[in-house]
């Protein structure tokens, strides 16, 4: 099926995608240390809300859905090891 990559929390999937994909029963689970990464898995698709970065990810077919594990553990990987102000350059306050 596929792997559909949003990059902004405005970006969603279509509404075909949804029609298809998102409907009937789900289970939501959370993720992250406060919870800013959820995963929503319907019976043909899991879709993925990363709020630290604000992406979202659609996986749907079933080889598609057993890869949300793998970067579920990637992002929280990414997101521990990412250094707080990672700005290039400092103010003069911040020198200071």
């Amino acid at each position: 099926m596929g792997i559909f990559r949003y990059d902004t929390k405005y970006a969603a999937p279509t509404k075909e995608q949804r029609e298809r994909y998102m409907k009937g029963d789900y289970e939501e689970h959370l993720f992250g240390p406060e919870n800013e990464m959820m995963l929503i898995v319907y019976d043909e698709a899991v879709y993925l809300k990363d709020d630290t970065d604000g992406s979202r990810v659609l996986f749907t077919g079933p080889k598609d859905k057993e890869k949300v594990y793998d970067e579920v553990k990637r992002r929280l990987d990414e997101h521990a090891h990412k250094v707080d102000g990672s700005r290039s350059f400092k103010s003069a306050r911040e020198i200071d």
